[in-house]
């Protein structure tokens, strides 16, 4: 699956509200109410990229949680990275 370009993959940014185009990567932070919180966010996520076999970079800086998607064997953002992305989405309320 061959990386997207940074003009491709910030055209389509609509599919996948409150992500933005990092270097070569999809990133989306959010602000959680509490470290437990952010926490079971992280297990959730865990779960639903275990589906997909495709691993994001999780940053937890007590409120502030980053989550990177990039796919490493191609350099760049994939179609495995917005399908990531869309279904981490979903488990956000």
């Amino acid at each position: 699956m061959p990386a997207i370009s940074e003009s491709e993959a910030r055209a389509r940014l609509g599919e996948v509200p409150g992500w933005d185009v990092g270097e070569k990567s999809l990133v989306r932070k959010l602000a959680l109410p509490s470290f437990p919180d952010a926490v079971a966010f992280t297990v959730k996520v865990a779960f639903v990229a275990e589906a997909a076999d495709h691993h994001p970079d999780i940053l937890i800086n007590f409120l502030r949680f980053t989550l990177t998607l990039w796919t490493h064997t191609e350099g760049g953002i994939t179609e495995k990275d917005f399908a990531l992305a869309q279904a981490i989405n979903k488990l956000i309320k």
